[in-house]
């Protein structure tokens, strides 16, 4: 009798859940993003003037040396154009590249998985490093005359080496009584990069958060922007990209709502690059780079395009 009123109860709740009409249920837990996508665009301020077609496949950034030009580095390929988007040269390197970085000496800095590569100028190998343990994920690169901070999204560390790959030390481990969370890093997207001023920073993705750092690991500053918002960055792990304009704002992208915005030095939003609809369904990858005039250089891996954007005023 008791297995006879289970089997009609398990009954009478198969029947609650699974009849009816099931377009009238709504789904109060759905991530909804379009209502994000859609911008004003009374806050945009640069607008799209020129394009390069490129080369190659699994784009993986890009840069611009002293002189404007622009390298794009992929899938055993490394391009130069100049600014105006003229095709300069390529040379072909053995691996994918991840990540790319123009040294204070022009030599150029090829990122791969877990170890780089140094070239010169005209795109002869002078040195590839060791390479480092099987977790690492290097995901960008930025230089000075002394060092090279390397961005791993697999270790979620940032490495100092000097010029021949020695590690000197690692910066932004979590150490609570130096104010140092630690890197969050949920997805290998990770940037480091310097500003105009010479200062290092360091991008925590998961935390939506830019940590400013002395080369020796002491952490500065910091600020983040959680919100779903254009005033801030929402998901795993966001801004993908950035770089940085000659007043210090930083320029990001995005993905998920792949956009491009300009925030200034403090954190605060100022306006729109480029939104949503400029770009394909699903985008990511759109790293960036900033040329002497404040032109914006962006790299869309769907599209195989540079995108250049200018001012509007």
């Amino acid at each position: 009798m008791a297995l006879m009123l289970i089997v009609i109860l398990i009954g009478l709740l198969a029947h609650d859940l699974f009849s009816g009409k099931r377009e009238n249920l709504t789904n109060v837990y759905e991530y909804q993003l379009d209502k994000f996508k859609n911008v004003d665009s009374g806050i945009l301020c640069y607008k799209e003037k020129l394009q390069i077609k490129l080369q190659g496949t699994d784009f993986g950034g890009i840069a611009v040396d002293r002189a404007d030009n622009i390298y794009i580095a992929s899938a055993n390929l490394v391009q130069q154009y100049n600014k105006n988007g003229d095709f300069i040269f390529s040379f072909k390197i053995q691996d994918t590249a991840l990540s790319i970085a123009i040294h204070p000496s022009r030599e150029i800095l090829i990122g791969m998985r877990n170890y780089l590569e140094r070239y010169s100028e005209k795109g002869a190998l002078i040195q590839q490093w060791e390479q480092f343990n099987k977790a690492a994920y290097f995901t960008s690169i930025a230089a000075d005359d002394s060092s090279v901070f390397v961005a791993d999204a697999g270790n979620k560390i940032v490495h100092r080496f000097n010029k021949d790959g020695k590690r000197i030390m690692e910066i932004g481990k979590k150490d609570k009584d130096k104010g140092i969370p630690g890197f969050f890093i949920p997805s290998p997207y990770f940037d480091v990069l310097f500003d105009k001023s010479g200062q290092l920073w360091a991008i925590n993705t998961g935390r939506h958060a830019f940590e400013a750092y002395t080369i020796d690991g002491e952490l500065i500053t910091r600020w983040e922007r959680t919100s779903m918002s254009i005033d801030g960055f929402s998901g795993c792990c966001n801004p993908t990209h950035v770089a940085v304009l000659s007043d210090g704002s930083f320029v990001t992208s995005e993905k998920g709502i792949a956009r491009v915005k300009i925030h200034n030095k403090n954190g605060d939003f100022s306006c729109l690059v480029a939104g949503p609809d400029e770009f394909a369904e699903g985008t990511v990858g759109l790293d960036l780079a900033v040329d002497s005039k404040d032109r914006i250089i962006l790299l869309d891996p769907v599209k195989a395009l540079v995108r250049i954007y200018t001012n509007l005023n």
